[in-house]
């Protein structure tokens, strides 16, 4: 009997609550829904923006690039290139960039058994911002900021991991002890860097911090879409193992599996493809902290469902703050605003209807 409770308390901890409503049809119901809904904004985003063009023209110019039958007649070049060449690719990144966010979070949350992480936890966010500062600043010497802003963002997450190194195993306090060492190093040297740039390099600097979409082009699509779609798919596949993960080291080891060599492929996948965003559209907040909170809720505790729920709903939520960014005044806010603004609230209502749960 007392193995029998035992083996019950295992499935519950590893997502499978058989004593709630989270059954495979509801989850797979939810997922749907959820992808429509991505489909509905993609569709709907691609006909907002300062230039009035109607739905039917918009449309059309989307059916002539995918479709050689299309008819061509009353679609004039500038409109093209509104529609083309600038609203589709900055929609798709919008949709990327949010997938990687909350995916990312999701991850790093499952690993850390911390619901208040979030992709930045390691010091990304921090590193990036130097790395950017510093391809703004001296901008003879690195040949692109995006380049600079990865490589520095990876790279303080490599140290965190290894500052925290301790006899073969990476202990989860000492992991995030050691990111906020390494990110507040990183913060002073993009400070450093504020003080001593001109005036045109200042604000620069200080509209990459607060992120956007202002530059999206086809090639950060190429870019980012080649990548990020077999990190996802791999961080996916391995949501069981997150489950597992989540439990804790002895129990990972008890059920056989080798938490440091899982915790390691899912937080390196995890940050390059943090870091990819990050150096693309700058920092974004609370995306990675707030859509896993939101799927949980919905689906429950088991990542094989958490992790594409949150990609989508992640894609979903950044578009529309992307949107309303881009549509709200003449001059557009900078994205990161509008996610904060949301954020924030989203969290203390968090906090105070299932704080007690979140927070033990």
């Amino acid at each position: 009997m007392a193995d029998t409770i035992r083996k019950i308390g295992l499935l519950e901890r590893l997502g499978f609550d058989i004593s709630s409503g989270y059954s495979e049809g509801r989850k797979i119901l939810i997922l749907s829904a959820l992808l429509i809904l991505l489909l509905i904004t993609v569709g709907v985003a691609i006909t907002f923006g300062a230039y009035n063009i109607s739905i039917a023209d918009v449309y059309r110019i989307v059916l002539v690039h995918l479709s050689p039958f299309a008819d061509v007649t009353g679609v004039t070049k500038l409109h093209n290139t509104i529609v083309w060449e600038l609203r589709i690719p900055r929609v798709l990144l919008a949709v990327i960039v949010g997938t990687a966010l909350a995916t990312a979070g999701a991850v790093f949350q499952g690993c850390f058994r911390n619901p208040l992480v979030e992709p930045y936890i390691l010091g990304i966010s921090s590193g990036a911002a130097f790395g950017a500062a510093m391809g703004i600043v001296y901008s003879s010497f690195f040949l692109s900021i995006q380049l600079s802003a990865f490589i520095f963002g990876s790279l303080a997450v490599a140290m965190a991991y290894f500052l925290a190194r301790v006899r073969k195993e990476t202990p989860i306090v000492t992991l995030i002890l050691a990111g906020v060492i390494i990110g507040s190093i990183f913060s002073a040297m993009v400070s450093i860097l504020k003080y001593i740039a001109t005036d045109a390099a200042l604000r620069e600097i200080v509209f990459w911090l607060m992120g956007g979409f202002y530059y999206a082009t086809w090639g950060d699509v190429r870019l980012l879409a080649p990548i990020m779609i077999p990190c996802f798919l791999i961080m996916w596949a391995l949501g069981w193992k997150l489950n597992i993960l989540s439990m804790g080291d002895d129990e990972a080891r008890a059920l056989g599996v080798n938490p440091e060599k899982y915790k390691f492929i899912l937080i390196t996948l995890a940050t390059l493809v943090t870091s990819l965003a990050v150096s693309t559209v700058g920092i974004i907040a609370w995306v990675g902290l707030m859509m896993p909170h939101a799927t949980r809720m919905m689906l429950g505790p088991d990542h094989r469902y958490v992790i594409p729920a949150s990609a989508m709903l992640g894609g979903s939520y950044l578009l529309v703050c992307d949107t309303m960014a881009r549509t709200l005044t003449s001059s557009e806010i900078p994205v990161g605003i509008i996610t904060s603004i949301l954020g924030a609230p989203y969290l203390f209502y968090l906090l105070r209807t299932r704080g007690k749960a979140m927070l033990g």
